[in-house]
């Protein structure tokens, strides 16, 4: 049998690695409807409902982190640009995809350089 504090730390962790596996699949969307949006926030949403019936573990780790990247689908192009800067936990590769996916076709190329140096400014302090 594991102790109650082992088995709640092996939950958080896995918890945290779906999440993030999460945000990492959505990342790897190459085109996203309406109707998609909304089944990324369904789908969400049931694996929490599935989650809380498994584990006391309560807040669930990171769950903000994939509702906030889930929300960024619907953001206007001027709202993003400031996003983008407040975001810096998600990877660059993230961000870029949310650019050329959810404005993707609703922006100019100007805009959308504008967008993908912002992501590159926020990348730079790292290397």
């Amino acid at each position: 049998r594991i102790p109650l504090p082992v088995s709640n730390i092996l939950w958080e962790h896995c918890i945290r690695l779906a999440n993030r596996t999460l945000v990492e699949g959505y990342a790897n969307v190459k085109k996203c409807s309406n109707e998609g949006r909304a089944l990324m926030q369904l789908d969400f949403q049931q694996f929490l409902m599935k989650l809380e019936k498994l584990t006391d573990i309560r807040p669930i780790p990171d769950k903000e982190f994939v509702e906030t990247y889930i929300k960024a689908y619907y953001l206007t192009e001027n709202d993003m640009e400031c996003w983008i800067k407040e975001h810096r936990e998600y990877s660059t590769k993230q961000l870029t995809n949310l650019v050329n996916v959810c404005l993707g076709s609703h922006i100019n190329k100007k805009s959308r350089q504008k967008l993908l140096a912002a992501i590159d400014d926020i990348d730079r302090p790292k290397r």
